[in-house]
């Protein structure tokens, strides 16, 4: 397929503060990759940012801002807003969206921890999908918060499922009053179809609970599985529910740092804004305001159109292969996110090697994949497909010849 922006180079970002490289066989986050052996590069499929240039009009809109040499103290462009609301309308069927509905946070995590400050106290159990995002387990760990995990299940044609009946069990065992929901799911790659999420609202509407819903992957979600947000499901959900966006995921800006929050219910919006606002730290970057009113752009918008042609392709790539040619490995086609979950479970039993005995494997030839045991995946790695197809190809190639054998 032809394409007017780049997926194609490869790009040298050691040196260039990229924890995806600079980070192997360092001490990060306890799951980083080990270095690998003399004689094998390092390909990066861990951290889940993107090994492609992104689009030219975020660093268009960035130039043009330093142009001007000032970075005195600031107040948001009123084009900020517009920007999130018109993005957010057109993209993913947002109603009436007004400014005082859309707040900045200083990254997903802040907002997150804003929410549980705000809604609980330290003790306090809060239901999440397991397997489950490590950055969560890390926020409830560091606020001293109980964590309860629903595991989502595989259906026959290998769908992972919500068990509602174990969501409701627990949340009605622990007395939970907080929900920490992630649409689309990551690691698992799911996008919940409309059925679920009302089966889900269900639940938390009888038993009163709040919703802080994840939703930063919302935009990279392929063809048949449209991204419905939370606070679009009904009026109750709009008024139990607190959203997470950032161009970050979609973008690659990580390290420009610049989210926000979707919050409808004007006494939830107080307590999040109002927890924020005391930690002194929750304040917007010029530059990353710029990146975001370039990446929600015309430009941007096409350049996404593209990046979701080539991250399906990416996965479908590593799925097809993982499940024809690693034998006692499968894996999932995501449905969203550019991540794999594959799960080692058969050829750990059949060989007698653990998952550590092919992490290491892989580590050794520069395949610098992700321990999925610390998304709660037992026998799982969690494969980052964001990276040119010539990279994913070699990368997969020597998973094929020097890991996993037989």
């Amino acid at each position: 397929m032809e394409h007017q922006f780049d997926f194609t180079s490869i790009l040298d970002r050691y040196g260039k503060d990229a924890t995806a490289v600079d980070g192997i066989g360092k001490k990060v986050w306890g799951s980083e990759p080990e270095a690998a052996m003399p004689g094998f590069d390092e390909i990066p499929m861990w951290v889940a940012d993107m090994n492609f240039k992104t689009s030219p009009s975020i660093t268009q809109a960035m130039e043009e801002r330093i142009r001007h040499p000032l970075f005195g103290y600031f107040m948001p462009r009123d084009e900020y807003y517009s920007s999130i609301i018109d993005w957010q309308t057109r993209t993913h069927g947002y109603g009436t969206l007004t400014r005082d509905e859309i707040g900045y946070e200083n990254g997903v995590h802040g907002g997150i921890m804003s929410a549980i400050h705000a809604l609980t106290k330290p003790g306090d159990a809060i239901l999440l999908h397991s397997p489950v995002y490590i950055g969560f387990r890390g926020d409830l760990t560091d606020s001293r918060r109980e964590a309860v995990y629903s595991p989502l299940k595989k259906d026959e044609a290998g769908i992972w499922r919500m068990d509602f009946e174990d969501m409701d069990r627990k949340i009605m065992e622990k007395g939970i009053k907080v929900v920490i929901f992630c649409s689309p799911h990551n690691p698992t790659g799911r996008v919940w179809e409309r059925w679920e999420l009302e089966k889900a609202l269900e639940i938390f509407k009888k038993h009163d609970c709040i919703v802080i819903c994840d939703e930063i992957w919302s935009d990279i979600v392929y063809p048949g599985h449209p991204h419905i947000p939370f606070p679009m499901i009904s009026e109750d959900a709009k008024m139990r529910s607190i959203c997470m966006y950032a161009p970050s995921k979609t973008f690659n800006l990580a390290g420009l740092i610049g989210s926000y929050h979707i919050i409808f219910n004007p006494e939830l919006r107080k307590a999040v804004t109002d927890y924020g606002d005391e930690t002194r730290y929750n304040e917007m970057n010029v530059l990353s305001m710029y990146a975001l009113i370039g990446a929600y752009s015309k430009t941007g918008q096409a350049w996404k159109a593209e990046l979701l042609e080539v991250l399906e392709e990416n996965c479908r790539y590593a799925v097809d292969f993982i499940n024809k040619q690693l034998p006692g490995c499968e894996a999932s086609m995501p449905q969203g996110t550019y991540m794999v979950f594959m799960d080692c479970t058969g050829y750990c039993r059949k060989t007698g090697r653990t998952l550590d005995d092919v992490l290491k494997a892989g580590w050794n030839v520069g395949v610098a994949y992700q321990d999925g045991r610390a998304f709660l995946g037992e026998n799982s790695i969690r494969i980052n497909c964001a990276l040119p197809l010539s990279r994913e190809k070699e990368a997969f190639e020597r998973l094929k010849k020097y890991v996993f054998v037989q």
